[in-house]
């Protein structure tokens, strides 16, 4: 489990990849809230009765900058993405302080997608962004990833992508296996696998409502000062629930959900190659399971 701060990390740049071409404007708004629950201690995993909440409030924009399709159908296109996500937690009845209590995630960045031979795709990100516990804001907070994937369609709702990705997480830029899967299935019920995000199976009742199943996961970072180092920690969340979506008109779309947090942990490591193939002596901290809830818009304008 040592990898789990890196892959919240990516995240930011591995959940929202499009490999598909679309002229607008798409964009969502997500407030999400985990209650207080109570904290596991690693060391003799005893539930203890210290206890931390979770409430965000996430933003994410894609702006095509060009698009162009010709007559084989070959794409070209390149978009702006920018996202931000603001936490704030509630620790209680600790005996010192173990987790930050603000939390504050925010990028920019450009994608490029173009079509290759034999339905493949190349797919190529860069983005920074400032991942800070608002304690102490400063350059140490500023973080880049870049990758390039191959995306190889196997048919019109099967994709399968692969490459490096570079990001200077642990100080130094590292490079790291980036992948990414997308399955969908069409008919009155619909499944749909896309990793790293999750997945769900909707059921259509009529042309203004979906009954999904959802399973998630999702995960914010902080770069902390601890003990005179720098350091990266982290939430990892996995969530499981009922997700009622609205069609509020032909582009926007409003998405309630609620069901239980799966696994909710921190992890926690110092910003060095030493540390990153270093396994840990005990497990990282975790909460008890408990209710999880989200209110969400996604809209898709045409450009």
């Amino acid at each position: 489990m040592k990898k789990q701060i890196l892959c919240a990390i990516l995240f930011s740049s591995l959940a929202t990849l499009t490999a598909h071409a679309q002229n607008a404007v798409s964009g969502q708004v997500i407030v999400d809230y985990v209650p207080l629950s109570n904290y596991i201690r690693p060391e003799d995993s005893v539930k203890t009765g210290s206890k931390s909440d979770f409430k965000r409030i996430q933003f994410n924009l894609e702006i095509p900058l060009s698009t162009k399709v010709d007559s084989l159908g070959n794409i070209k296109r390149w978009s702006w993405k920018m996202g931000a996500a603001y936490a704030k937690m509630q620790n209680r009845d600790y005996e010192q302080q173990l987790f930050p209590t603000e939390m504050l995630n925010a990028e920019i960045g450009l994608q490029y997608l173009t079509s290759l031979k034999k339905n493949w795709s190349l797919l190529t990100f860069a983005s920074v962004g400032i991942y800070s516990d608002l304690v102490k804001v400063n350059g140490k907070d500023v973080l880049g990833q870049g990758g390039v994937l191959f995306i190889k369609r196997f048919k019109p709702n099967l994709a399968f992508g692969f490459g490096p990705v570079l990001s200077n997480s642990f100080g130094v830029p590292m490079i790291l296996p980036g992948l990414y899967f997308d399955w969908k299935t069409n008919g009155k019920v619909k499944f749909n696998v896309n990793f790293p995000q999750g997945l769900a199976a909707a059921y259509q009742v009529n042309k203004f409502m979906d009954l999904r199943a959802v399973v998630n996961l999702d995960g914010m970072t902080a770069e902390r000062e601890k003990n005179g180092k720098s350091t990266l920690g982290g939430f990892m969340l996995l969530t499981a629930g009922l997700q009622p979506q609205f069609n509020l008109g032909k582009n926007l779309k409003l998405q309630l959900t609620g069901g239980s947090t799966l696994a909710r942990m921190y992890v926690e490591n110092d910003r060095s190659l030493k540390s990153f193939f270093k396994d840990k002596k005990q497990a990282d901290p975790r909460f008890s399971p408990t209710f999880y809830t989200s209110v969400g818009f996604k809209w898709n304008m045409p450009y």
